[in-house]
């Protein structure tokens, strides 16, 4: 069985598709930009903040299904530069208990919105 998981408290999607998909014990998060949703801008000035607004983004839809950041089982972030790493890594961290989820980061050429930063998420229920 599938479900559609929606906030206000996260950006509305930009396409055809959703903020997040339950699917038995699984919420798959679709890649989340750094889009304040009060206000519908994107959050600039430095990827500290861009990844910040990410992961609130995230939280919110998380805390809509029910879950919390450790219920997180594998990441994926996309960055168009890859010399952001280390900021982007200390900013994600911080978000994150000791039992850090599966993840990997790719560089990317452009991004929605052209913004700097992306990240999905999946999340075990169980």
């Amino acid at each position: 069985m599938k479900s559609i998981i929606k906030t206000d408290k996260a950006p509305a999607p930009i396409g055809p598709y959703n903020q997040a998909v339950l699917a038995g014990d699984f919420l798959f998060i679709s890649g989340q930009i750094p889009i304040n949703p009060e206000t519908g801008e994107i959050v600039t000035g430095d990827i500290e903040s861009e990844t910040h607004q990410v992961m609130r983004n995230i939280k919110a839809i998380l805390n809509e299904a029910g879950l919390d950041l450790s219920h997180v089982v594998k990441t994926t972030i996309f960055l168009t530069d890859m010399n952001e790493f280390a900021k982007v890594n200390a900013v994600y961290g911080s978000y994150l208990s000791d039992k850090f989820p599966a993840r990997e980061t790719v560089q990317v050429s452009v991004l929605p919105k052209n913004v700097n930063i992306e990240i999905s998420v999946t999340a075990y229920k169980g």
